[in-house]
């Protein structure tokens, strides 16, 4: 009888240290997962750091031109208007070091060709990038030409500098001079319409009606 109890004893306390064991091995596991996770967490808000506008402009307007006839001796010039960007709202980061400025509530941009006729474009949302020269127009992109020419996408880059327009994403190309209606992915072209390339095709539908 004194042997089965000393051996039940042992038995008990053998137990009770694993017990402990397991206790003190899940404890060191918690907290060395629960340390990593606030380190994580701290050095991901010091890696993103928030950036402000270091202004804001309400019913914004942007005129750019360019000069047609070189400058004289009283440093004068005529010039004409080649696009006027408007938006509601302007966010300016040129405080950053890759100078920018967005328009968060959509942006409209008129263009004129060398004859001053207007084409259209209007998105959801842009970014202008000062030390590039180029437009970046997202959601709901519609071009529109002098001519009638519609261009619809999701996304738009308007390079100033070269007077050059492209996407890479997915659009629908309406010509009501041939009357007809194109869907594809990728297309470049210039601000008059006058040339334009597309990239994939993806089928071509003719939706003019025939003369009798």
């Amino acid at each position: 009888m004194g042997v089965a109890l000393r051996y039940q004893a042992y038995s008990v306390k053998r137990k009770s240290r694993n017990i402990l064991k397991c206790f003190a091995t899940v404890s060191t596991v918690a907290i060395l997962f629960i340390s990593c996770g606030d380190d994580y967490e701290r050095v991901g808000e010091e890696a993103v750091k928030p950036i402000f506008p270091q202004g804001v402009a309400q019913n914004f307007t942007l005129t750019y031109t360019e000069t047609v006839e070189a400058m004289n001796s009283q440093d004068s010039a005529k010039s004409r208007v080649i696009a006027v960007l408007s938006s509601p709202i302007s966010e300016d980061f040129d405080n950053q070091a890759f100078k920018f400025r967005t328009f968060p509530e959509g942006l409209k941009v008129d263009f004129f060709d060398d004859k001053n006729q207007k084409s259209v474009i209007v998105a959801d949302y842009g970014i202008v990038y000062s030390q590039t020269n180029l437009i970046d127009l997202q959601g709901n992109v519609i071009i529109e030409s002098h001519d009638g020419k519609k261009l619809e996408t999701d996304q738009l880059f308007f390079d100033r500098k070269n007077n050059w327009i492209f996407t890479e994403g997915a659009f629908t190309y309406t010509n009501p001079d041939d009357g007809t209606v194109m869907d594809g992915k990728g297309m470049d072209f210039n601000k008059d319409f006058t040339f334009f390339k597309a990239h994939k095709t993806f089928g071509l539908m003719t939706i003019k009606e025939e003369d009798e």
